[in-house]
């Protein structure tokens, strides 16, 4: 099977549970430490081999287009001033991966998202990665390269990456119902936000897929489900109905992922990045150390 080289990074939400930090900027380009969220997924997938990606944008992301283009003005500036330091704080412009941009006219879920890539993907597999997602601190972490050894190994039809979640949260996500208690493991069924009495495992959809091109014709006979959105899982419970292949497999404890879809999960992302950040992770440590030794009675 030849090498998966394509991604595509849905990144047209509206992201309207950050208002009013996301009124006039993505949610994607929200910065964790000392770069933005996009940054991040997109290096994640540099690093595993990934040299074409197509973002699937909307209306008011034109900064993410900005964000990985080429400034040969700053770079200059840079240069003559001298300041090689911030230079090489640039150097992801200039890994070697081609970007695609292409509308979500219509925010009709995930699954529709994906179904704007099908001219681009064509008849090859892909990865697909949620753009307000960082897998892992500083995104080094190798699910998607595990991810894609299973799909060649088990000539599959989908991988998900799936983390461990609290059993009383599982109401909240999509749910695995595993065939077995493994890192890797087939899939029986997927559980689109069980009651936590019915949730068949603690294993959450965590924001990567390995894809092949039949999750297309997929799409395009799923119906729309909870807010007349397409729904990505339901069309992957479909290829599991036609007797398809789907697999999961497990983060490890160290690649926890950091969704910024609320300003709660944004604010604690930000501040574990800050606080690993060589340079002024340990004077911010003892400022946080100090703030919350004050009386603020």
């Amino acid at each position: 099977m030849s090498e998966i080289n394509i991604a595509v990074v849905p990144v047209a939400g509206m992201g309207t549970r950050l208002l009013p930090a996301t009124k006039s900027q993505p949610k994607e380009m929200l910065p964790v430490g000392r770069k933005p969220v996009v940054q991040y997924v997109v290096e994640e997938l540099d690093r595993v081999g990934v040299n074409r990606l197509l973002f699937v944008t909307g209306q008011g992301k034109h900064s993410i287009e900005n964000h990985f283009d080429l400034n040969p003005d700053l770079t200059q500036m840079l240069r003559e001033d001298g300041k090689e330091d911030l230079l090489a704080e640039l150097s992801f412009i200039r890994a070697p991966m081609q970007y695609f941009y292409t509308r979500q006219r219509q925010l009709l879920g995930l699954g529709h998202a994906i179904l704007c890539a099908e001219a681009f993907v064509g008849n090859q597999p892909f990865v697909a990665a949620l753009g307000d997602s960082i897998i892992g601190m500083n995104a080094k972490s190798r699910i998607v390269e595990r991810m894609m050894k299973c799909y060649a190994d088990n000539d599959a039809d989908a991988i998900i990456a799936f983390e461990e979640v609290p059993a009383e949260e599982t109401y909240r996500y999509g749910i695995a119902d595993p065939k077995s208690d493994t890192d890797i493991f087939e899939m029986n069924d997927l559980v689109e936000k069980p009651q936590v009495s019915e949730a068949p495992s603690n294993l959450a959809i965590a924001a990567r897929y390995v894809l092949s091109p039949k999750i297309f014709e997929a799409l395009k006979a799923t119906k729309p489900g909870v807010g007349d959105e397409i729904q990505l899982t339901d069309a992957i419970r479909l290829l599991l109905k036609n007797s398809g292949k789907v697999y999961g497999v497990r983060l490890k404890k160290e690649e926890k992922r950091y969704d910024i879809g609320n300003f709660s999960s944004y604010f604690q992302a930000f501040t574990e990045f800050a606080l690993a950040d060589e340079h002024v992770g340990p004077e911010l440590r003892t400022y946080l150390k100090k703030l919350l030794n004050e009386d603020h009675s």
